[in-house]
């Protein structure tokens, strides 16, 4: 693990909505360029982790946090951060697709036109090159003007995908991007992330393990113990956890024996 770079230091973080504590004392490197799976049952913490690291929560409650998120060395709940700037630099797809009311291009073209002026031809150079790279430009080419709703459920994750991509983030953060999608467009959305790896470093929430086992580098699990709420119990490259978990919870876990 020598040669991994930190995209991410998360530093004994704790996460409070209001009263209720989320997270405790959560430490990890989320590795540049690599996939790291959050794994747990429902209510242990990982979507909150997930959306810690770009302070989209923020936008859904009253929260404190304790600790620090440092993204390629800053500290990114310092007063000084630039909260578009990040959610920019660190992109996030939702368990459902979110999609706009309007046409395949504009939902695509959205970021970029909130971010800057540009003419029509990048405008349109970005926006295939967003798709393409989403693994979808040929089922959508011939209809990019038509309503983005009209897709499939598979296709329109894969457009939310493009939509993050088109704005060039760093980060891809994914709270159960598949749940909602049948065995097939699954699989593409898998293939998708393997694709991606090479240029972007992508965090997965799923409680699907062979997933978690397929496309993932790492791999962090989260107590699935009501008075341990909040608590990362073990992470390490995600061979090491499904094969050798170094803790007993862990490997009740991954083999099935919990709850």
């Amino acid at each position: 693990m020598n040669n991994l770079v930190p995209a991410i230091r998360v530093k004994n973080l704790s996460f409070f909505y209001g009263t209720f504590k989320a997270l405790e004392g959560v430490s990890m490197d989320i590795y540049r360029n690599k996939v790291t799976a959050l794994i747990g049952s429902s209510g242990c913490g990982k979507s909150t982790f997930i959306k810690s690291l770009n302070r989209i929560s923020e936008l859904e409650a009253d929260v404190t946090i304790e600790g620090s998120v440092e993204f390629f060395g800053q500290n990114i709940y310092s007063r000084r951060v630039n909260l578009n700037r990040l959610r920019r630099q660190i992109g996030m797809v939702f368990q459902k697709p979110n999609l706009f009311p309007m046409s395949i291009y504009d939902n695509v073209a959205y970021g970029l036109r909130i971010e800057s002026w540009r003419p029509k031809s990048e405008l349109d150079e970005i926006v295939e090159s967003a798709i393409r790279g989403a693994a979808l430009w040929n089922e959508v080419k011939d209809k990019l003007h038509k309503s983005a709703l009209g897709l499939s459920g598979g296709q329109q994750q894969r457009l939310c995908i493009a939509r993050a991509l088109a704005v060039k983030p760093r980060v891809l953060l994914m709270d159960e991007p598949c749940s909602a999608l049948d065995p097939l467009s699954t699989m593409k959305v898998e293939e998708l992330i393997d694709s991606l790896r090479d240029d972007f470093t992508i965090v997965i929430v799923t409680h699907n393990m062979q997933q978690a086992r397929r496309v993932s580098d790492f791999t962090a699990f989260f107590s699935t113990d009501e008075s341990r709420i909040g608590q990362m119990i073990e992470f390490g490259s995600t061979e090491q956890i499904f094969t050798n978990p170094l803790d007993q919870r862990t490997r009740d876990y991954v083999e099935g024996r919990f709850g």
